[in-house]
């Protein structure tokens, strides 16, 4: 991967991919982040496990474009950021500061941003109701859609999460689902 990584995003997989290309032997790696720390969706103790590693996190900073010499990754274009009004998540929108650009150097960039659930396979005859912010809509208690026999549970429900939380709704559907089958 080189000696430089930077990743892009703020949720618990940039966090997850900063440390381990870091436990890989990176020299250094680097998370950008747009907003600030405060609204950073990553585990607060992740956060601070991937900075007692060394690991380095630029908030308020979006790339722009990449650095490419000979069909290689040199590095990105960012700018600096600072926080507008709210946006349709509820937290503060960033906004690009004019004149505010820099260069930062890499190796290998990492995007692990917008993570979002893929509903292609789902049509409108499939009648599968969801939630305004684009997850699918369950019961909460039994993880059943609104079409009987149909359970969902995990990021497809809740937007993104930790693994451990959907290892838990897995259980808690295979429960649902062994109480509807008897």
């Amino acid at each position: 991967m080189g000696e430089k990584v930077v990743v892009v995003g703020g949720g618990n997989a940039a966090i997850d991919a900063a440390r381990t290309a870091f436990r890989l032997g990176e020299k250094e790696v680097t998370i950008l982040y747009r907003r600030t720390r405060a609204e950073m969706p990553a585990q607060e103790e992740e956060i601070e496990e991937a900075e007692r590693e060394g690991i380095k996190i630029e908030y308020l900073t979006a790339p722009t474009r990449l650095l490419i010499e000979k069909h290689r990754i040199k590095g990105m274009e960012c700018v600096r950021m600072e926080l507008g009004d709210l946006d349709e998540s509820g937290r503060p929108k960033p906004v690009p500061i004019p004149g505010s650009e820099f260069k930062i150097k890499a190796d290998t960039i990492i995007p692990a941003i917008s993570q979002y659930s893929d509903f292609s396979f789902l049509s409108q005859r499939d009648g599968v109701k969801t939630t305004r912010l684009g997850g699918i809509e369950v019961d909460p208690f039994t993880l059943e859609t609104n079409i009987e026999g149909i359970f969902a549970g995990g990021d497809v429900v809740t937007g993104p999460q930790t693994y451990i939380d959907a290892m838990g709704a897995g259980r808690k559907a295979a429960n649902s689902i062994d109480r509807y089958l008897k």
